[in-house]
């Protein structure tokens, strides 16, 4: 939390997404940090320390997404975090979300109203 705010790190090789997720985030009231790749986000995970994390399942390399997720938590972070997929239903044969232990996952495109609301509820 930074000035009463949470901060939300999102994660995303395509610009246009973060520019959305950073418009809709922070017209509700949250600060927001950007990076364009897993690298990126080690990096900018540890500068924003962020209350909730969204990142993209496939970025510049496959399993980009759930590696960062994996660092996260081989480093015993427990920062809530949610993955961005445009894989459908298809995601869950291909990533066991449950087991990397997510929060959840939006799928692109993303229900705005829907994302405020999941991210509201976790901050609770």
């Amino acid at each position: 939390m930074q000035d009463g705010k949470h901060v939300v790190l999102c994660i995303d090789d395509d610009k246009d997404i973060l520019e959305f997720l950073e418009m809709v985030l922070g017209s509700a009231g949250y600060i927001v940090a950007t990076a364009g790749s897993a690298e990126e986000g080690l990096k900018a995970y540890k500068t924003a320390s962020p209350d909730v994390i969204i990142v993209d399942l496939m970025m510049e390399e496959i399993d980009a997404g759930t590696n960062f997720v994996k660092e996260l938590k081989a480093q015993g972070q427990s920062t809530p975090i949610f993955m961005l997929s445009s894989m459908g239903d298809d995601l869950n044969m291909a990533t066991d979300y449950s087991a990397l232990g997510l929060a959840g996952v939006f799928q692109k495109p993303v229900d705005k109203d829907q994302m405020l609301a999941t991210i509201a509820a976790k901050l609770q």
